[in-house]
């Protein structure tokens, strides 16, 4: 009678655990809910997607078509043949190799010299507490919420007085100290950074003798190079695009950058249609500037370069940045 109660309650156990496990309406509630939260991840990653891309492919589009098809009612996307004769257009006003060169003076120096300027700052205010620390950091706080705009008439008097106008020490020096374009915003990444690395490792370098500076440039700073990273593509994507700075401390065309002669040569092409110069293509839907296609094509140019760098760094850029944000929890 034992016997037969204990296989009893086996079978009813074995029962009860098929019946909590039945791999039929719970699975089908699962994977409906999954699917579900499928579909809306997809649809909305196609939304944003577009969002980004569409302008992209309209730069690419318009930059292929021929003058008339840009006046073509029936012509949208795909041009009715390809002219790529509106890049060698583009690349001979724009002057490209020139004005590359200038560009690279003016965000590829200064990114570089950032990442060394900003860790080093971001170092101290991270691992040390010094008098006016409070001060100081607030200054550092204020400088990344106050517009360059608002500053930008002290700041072209002082560079006319140090001779710096149409130089690349405006670009450069401020940057060498920790400022120039979005300083504060990379002072602050690295902060966060070096506070999420563990002490043991600066009290293991006191032990073997290293000092304060030796310490940040042979251990902490080759750890930052998540950070590292993500300071240089945003500093030099940010330099590469900007226009409001350069416009005003390099004003002779031998120092213009692309984005800068990207303005010349479509300032050139209005100018070109006010006078009547410019050619015309009439149509249904009137007339229309056949030079458009020609600053899409220059457009395209200039972006180019940022494009590329995008294509073979974006998989560390991500993985950058996730280890940049782990580090700083």
């Amino acid at each position: 009678m034992q016997s037969n109660n204990v296989a009893a309650t086996i079978r009813q156990t074995l029962a009860s655990g098929r019946e909590k496990t039945s791999p039929y309406v719970p699975v089908v509630k699962r994977y409906g809910r999954s699917t579900a939260s499928w579909v809306f991840h997809y649809l909305m990653l196609f939304g944003l997607a577009f969002v980004f891309i569409y302008p992209m492919l309209y730069l690419i589009s318009k930059s292929l078509m021929q003058p008339t098809d840009l006046s073509d009612a029936s012509v949208q996307w795909i041009p009715k043949a390809l002219n790529f004769s509106n890049f060698k257009y583009a690349w001979e006003a724009l002057d490209y190799l020139p004005k590359f060169k200038n560009s690279i003076m003016t965000s590829l120096v200064p990114a570089l010299v950032q990442i060394a300027s900003c860790a080093f700052i971001g170092y101290g205010f991270a691992r040390y507490r010094f008098p006016g620390y409070t001060l100081l950091l607030g200054f550092l706080l204020f400088t990344f919420l106050v517009p360059p705009q608002t500053i930008i008439l002290p700041m072209y008097i002082f560079y006319s007085d140090l001779h710096w106008m149409n130089t690349y020490f405006p670009f450069v020096i401020p940057a060498l100290f920790g400022h120039g374009l979005r300083g504060a915003l990379f002072v602050m990444i690295f902060l966060q950074f070096f506070r999420g690395l563990p002490g043991q490792l600066e009290e293991a370098a006191r032990i073997d003798g290293a000092g304060a500076l030796r310490t940040f440039w042979s251990i902490m700073f080759p750890l930052a190079r998540p950070a590292m990273l993500v300071v240089f593509l945003f500093s030099l994507v940010w330099h590469w695009n900007d226009t409001f700075e350069p416009s005003l401390f390099t004003t002779i065309a031998d120092k213009f950058n692309l984005m800068q002669n990207l303005k010349v040569m479509d300032g050139q092409s209005q100018l070109e249609l006010q006078n009547g110069t410019a050619a015309m293509t009439a149509d249904l839907t009137g007339l229309v500037p056949t030079f458009a296609n020609r600053v899409m094509a220059g457009s395209l140019l200039t972006i180019l370069p940022m494009l590329i760098l995008y294509l073979f760094t974006q998989r560390y850029f991500v993985e950058s940045v996730e280890r940049a944000g782990i580090a700083g929890e």
